[in-house]
């Protein structure tokens, strides 16, 4: 049997630009991507702790080392610059896998930099 559990979450990150004309997804520093085990064009649940509102989308990768954290599209209706968000993608595993794998989780500084 195979269950969904969390793969990687980037926790409290701010965002720091959106786009509403643009063809939708979130844009992430690409040092983030790869300290969470995450690659462009995955799918991302969203939690925006400001507000509250839960959606998913898609990574775009954003220039390493700039904090991007950027809502694009309707997704840019979710949240503004500021708020805080939680991003958390999930994968599925075969049970017994499930219970003993650890979630990559990674905790930026308020820059949404690596520490």
């Amino acid at each position: 049997m195979l269950i969904e559990v969390l793969q990687a979450k980037i926790h409290n990150v701010r965002i720091t630009q959106t786009e509403l004309n643009y063809t939708g997804s979130i844009t992430i520093d690409q040092d983030l991507v790869d300290a969470a085990g995450l690659l462009p064009n995955q799918k991302v649940l969203i939690v925006n702790n400001n507000n509250g509102e839960r959606f998913e989308t898609y990574i775009i990768s954003g220039e390493r080392g700039t904090g991007i954290i950027g809502l694009n599209g309707a997704a840019a209706r979710r949240g503004q610059v500021g708020d805080e968000l939680i991003i958390m993608t999930f994968g599925l595993m075969e049970y017994e896998a499930a219970r003993i794998h650890e979630p990559r989780n990674i905790f930026p500084d308020r820059n949404n930099r690596l520490v």
